[in-house]
């Protein structure tokens, strides 16, 4: 939905002297949905927003600044992008105990535990100082005006995103029914509960820093050898690997991904729809949603790393693509772990089409998914019916079947796996077939692994 996404300005996070900008920024943003974006949004997705450690003291980080801002938030989440993009490194005091910025992997320094733990932390006090969860709220129920006395909420994006009936949404009403409490509860479990933040620290190995601890390995080596034998055999192996180390390109990096929830419960819920959420102008209580520090906020919930030595690009590329396409799929591998590791993270997609041969028999079922969600061979996914009961308004999840990709049907939806001209590139889709459970139908929910949410 690269078409779609929202054009906002990065902004970049300091500690110091670094604020949101004022939330009247944000009130004349106005969401709109097209036809195809609503057939797009025919179930309930996760919401992300996504940002970048930016390292200018990097060689490179320039180039990994700007391939990460023109990449799109992967389309199996929600995008619920926000101002801000950018953590500066260079404006950031307080994390490592000698010199400014993060802890940060380098060429022969894998991070430790506790510098691990120390930039996860500090990056959660440093969002949430800066308010960003309550952006993200804000973004949820559509706040909007041209200054504190006209401005107001609405619930338009949360009808559109949860498949709710306006009514049971529109807060003055649903407040008033026990139904309407139970859907706006049902829509902060199922939405606003599920909206995180992933915070990714790219740093990178280049060919020459490579090359160069090979040529200083061999030429040790060598001087070592012409200790022994007394001749040059060992400098002019040096001499002919150094050349050969210089010609190697490449370009590796290392992805430390950071993981954030919005935490959203009853406790919190009611302080926002008492006294905040105004779908009329009322300056009070948008004055006391900009003013509350402390309400609204967002946790670690885990940490994913992605480097691989291995990592060769087929094809050609200029060198920004180059830049662009690792770390879009170093990205890709941690987001998948993640959800692997984190349950309230994982994916959920729907079967797209049952597929049939010409005498009528079920021979597979098309899902838009693929390698660059972790799919092998090997995977199995739970198939669920979503299911809201029309008392409560309560969402659940009925189990249905299990199913596994078909072997040699699994679409490789990689970043520019069509350019590379990888096996499983050119597929429209991943075929799955059914190993247990019942009838499958289009609009049923794929979700890798056991998910807690399902019942029998």
């Amino acid at each position: 939905m690269k078409g779609e996404r929202l054009k906002i300005r990065s902004e970049r996070i300091g500690l110091e002297g670094i604020t949101l900008l004022l939330f009247l920024s944000i009130f004349n943003f106005q969401f709109s949905i097209s036809a195809h974006a609503q057939e797009q949004l025919s179930y309930r997705r996760n919401a992300l927003a996504m940002m970048l450690v930016y390292h200018p003291e990097d060689e490179f980080g320039g180039e990994i600044y700007k391939a990460f801002d023109s990449l799109p938030i992967p389309d199996k989440y929600d995008d619920h992008t926000i101002s801000i993009r950018v953590i500066d490194n260079s404006t950031i005091w307080g994390v490592q105990r000698r010199d400014s910025g993060y802890f940060k992997a380098t060429y022969g320094h894998q991070l430790t535990a506790t510098e691990l733990q120390a930039n996860a932390l500090y990056t959660e006090r440093l969002l949430n100082d800066n308010q960003v969860a309550k952006k993200m709220i804000a973004k949820w129920f559509g706040f909007q005006g041209s200054s504190v006395e006209d401005a107001t909420f609405n619930t338009e994006l949360i009808q559109t995103r949860g498949q709710y009936n306006a009514n049971d949404v529109d807060v003055a009403l649903a407040m008033q029914t026990t139904r309407g409490l139970a859907t706006l509860s049902d829509a902060g479990e199922e939405l606003l509960n599920n909206t995180f933040v992933l915070v990714n620290d790219i740093t990178y190995i280049t060919a020459e820093q490579e090359a160069e601890a090979a040529k200083m390995a061999i030429g040790v080596l060598g001087a070592l050898m012409d200790a022994v034998t007394g001749g040059n055999a060992g400098r002019d192996m040096a001499g002919a690997a150094g050349k050969i180390a210089d010609s190697f390109t490449g370009f590796k990096v290392k992805t430390h991904s950071y993981l954030y929830q919005l935490e959203w419960n009853d406790s919190i819920a009611a302080i926002f729809y008492q006294f905040h959420y105004t779908g009329t102008p009322d300056p009070v209580k948008v004055q006391a949603f900009l003013d509350d520090k402390t309400t609204y906020r967002l946790r670690y919930v885990a940490h994913e790393y992605e480097f691989d030595k291995k990592s060769v690009l087929k094809g050609q590329y200029e060198r920004t693509e180059l830049v662009r396409t690792i770390c879009a799929r170093s990205m890709d591998k941690n987001i998948v772990a993640l959800a692997k590791k984190y349950e309230d993270f994982k994916v959920k997609t729907p079967v797209f089409q049952v597929l049939t041969n010409e005498r009528g028999k079920i021979e597979g079922y098309a899902a838009k998914i693929g390698l660059k969600e972790g799919i092998s061979e090997n995977s199995k996914f739970q198939v669920v019916q979503m299911i809201q009961d029309p008392e409560t308004g309560k969402t659940t999840y009925k189990y249905i079947a299990t199913v596994k990709p078909k072997k040699g049907c699994i679409w490789d939806n990689r970043y520019n796996a069509v350019l590379e001209q990888d096996a499983g590139a050119t597929l429209p889709y991943t075929t799955f077939v059914k190993t247990a459970g019942g009838e499958i139908l289009p609009g049923m929910l794929l979700i890798e692994g056991k998910y807690r949410k399902v019942t029998e």
